[in-house]
């Protein structure tokens, strides 16, 4: 009675498991058939619309399947990224640059093994080695450098290495605040960008450098004219120490900054002093600077209203223009002269901008630093005015070769945008950057931890400074400023290596 009963129970228990298996199969075939209408259904739908459409000559001739060539080409530039390039391929920053940052910001780690993988193509740089430097100890120290000695507010940088101009706007707030807190600590200055001084740059009490762009954000009158008393009350604040005057900037030289309405918040256009949700869009030029006259006027006007040193950044397109502004220096006196030249190159830079300017126009700060330090000399004007060179300049070699050219100082945009974890996603100018540092979106800003990426700027910062001065050393000199046109080789197109101080001279002669 007692196995009867077992052997019952058992058929039972599988004939419900069979039951249940069949009644299971049945709700997944229900639901596959679903699926399958479902696709048929859109295919339908997105056949109907890509065959009446207009617009796309490949959806109309290849309805539906001329839907996956975008699909495709939207995906292939992260496949490129993470699966085809090599180390040295990509541009405009290469995955061994990226990593090289992100190494060193997040612990400080700088070496490498087995071996160097940079090519040496022609016009690469490599240094010439001393044979005897100095030891750890017998290096004298750095001379100071006083930008705008005669100002009623010099000013003595710490670093020779600072954070270039990002405006609140095209950045976002935490990454605003990385930047600040991180300069603070790394001990170097925060460049404002043209888009006005924000809370968000003073919050570290770091050292600011407050740019005025062609729109003047923050010191202007409604028609872009400097307003005075706006500049005075901003340059009140003790961390102001300079004055930058934008004329033009790698990432669109010869026009104007650009903010998406989408970026032109409350807040933003409250700094800025412009309508909210409305393009900001900067002009091209000043619009009281129409030439070296009016721009000699309008440095001197903003040094008596701030009593800060003064200096104009720009990209050099013809060379014969910086000489009309130094002819016209030489004419009214060396007091007239702006206290720093920031030069950038002609080869984009943080912000968006239209692909034939990005592309093809103004020099290079290959070309221009050599060229424009050397007009400085010609002109008696190199001890007066201060160099600072940016331009893709973000590893140590690229630094280091800056001073041998003949900079004073160096400052990176993008190189402390990866500091803070840009991934180089092209996203810039969309809103929708997915590491949070360019973007207004608060679900996308989570990501940016302040604190975290401040220190990570931090260590970007002081490893750059560290490395470049190694190079120096092993040059045989005491420091980056040191270095010559002698200490950098330029490889040629024969393979073969001449000094940078060479290659200016064949291209004067």
């Amino acid at each position: 009675m007692w196995l009867r009963a077992g052997e019952g129970s058992t058929s039972d228990m599988m004939g419900l498991f069979a039951t249940t298996a069949m009644q299971g199969l049945s709700i997944l075939g229900s639901l596959f058939l679903f699926v399958v209408g479902a696709v048929v259904a859109l295919s339908i739908v997105l056949f109907f619309i890509d065959i009446t459409q207009t617009k796309d000559a490949i959806r109309r001739n290849y309805p539906v399947i001329g839907r996956f060539r975008h699909i495709f080409s939207t995906l292939g530039e992260f496949f490129r990224q993470y699966f085809f390039a090599m180390d040295r391929e990509e541009m405009p920053f290469n995955r061994a640059e990226r990593d090289y940052i992100n190494d060193i910001a997040d612990d400080g780690h700088e070496t490498v093994p087995f071996g160097s993988t940079k090519i040496l193509s022609t016009g690469a740089s490599i240094f010439a080695n001393g044979m005897f430097p100095k030891l750890e100890g017998e290096h004298s120290p750095q001379k100071p450098c006083i930008i705008g000695p005669n100002a009623r507010r010099p000013y003595e940088p710490n670093s020779f290495f600072n954070i270039s101009a990002m405006s609140y706007g095209s950045l976002s707030k935490p990454a605003i605040q990385a930047l600040s807190h991180g300069a603070q600590m790394g001990g170097c200055w925060l460049n404002t960008g043209e888009g006005g001084l924000s809370p968000y740059h003073l919050e570290g009490e770091c050292d600011i450098v407050f740019q005025l762009g062609t729109a003047k954000f923050g010191a202007r009158n409604d028609d872009a004219t400097l307003n005075v008393e706006k500049l005075k009350k901003i340059c009140e604040n003790p961390q102001v120490r300079m004055i930058e005057i934008k004329l033009s900037q790698g990432a669109k030289p010869g026009k104007g900054g650009i903010l998406p309405a989408s970026k032109v918040t409350p807040e933003i256009a409250e700094i800025r002093g412009i309508p909210e949700g409305e393009d900001a869009i900067s002009p091209n030029r000043h619009v009281d600077a129409s030439d070296p006259k009016t721009l000699l006027d309008l440095i001197h006007q903003t040094r008596e209203a701030s009593g800060l040193p003064v200096g104009i950044k720009f990209v050099v397109g013809n060379i014969a223009s910086v000489k009309r502004l130094l002819d016209r220096i030489e004419a009214r006196g060396p007091d007239s002269a702006p206290d720093f030249i920031t030069l950038d190159g002609g080869d984009g830079g943080t912000g968006a901008a239209p692909l034939p300017l990005m592309d093809n126009m103004g020099m290079t700060i290959r070309e221009s630093l050599p060229m424009v330090t050397d007009l400085l000399e010609a002109y008696d004007l190199r001890d007066r005015i201060t160099v600072i060179a940016g331009g893709k300049l973000i590893t140590p070699a690229e630094i280091a070769w800056a001073f041998c050219a003949g900079a004073d100082f160096v400052t990176s945009a993008r190189g402390f945008m990866f500091a803070m974890g840009c991934i180089q996603a092209l996203k810039c100018d969309k809103n929708t950057c997915p590491t949070g540092i360019t973007t207004h979106d608060k679900r996308l800003q989570r990501g940016l931890d302040p604190t975290n990426k401040a220190v990570r700027v931090m260590q970007y910062v002081k490893t750059i400074r560290k490395e470049v001065e190694m190079i120096a050393h092993s040059c045989g000199v005491d420091h980056p400023r040191q270095m010559t046109r002698d200490h950098v080789l330029i490889v040629q197109a024969s393979g073969h290596t001449i000094t940078l101080s060479e290659v200016t001279k064949r291209k004067s002669a």
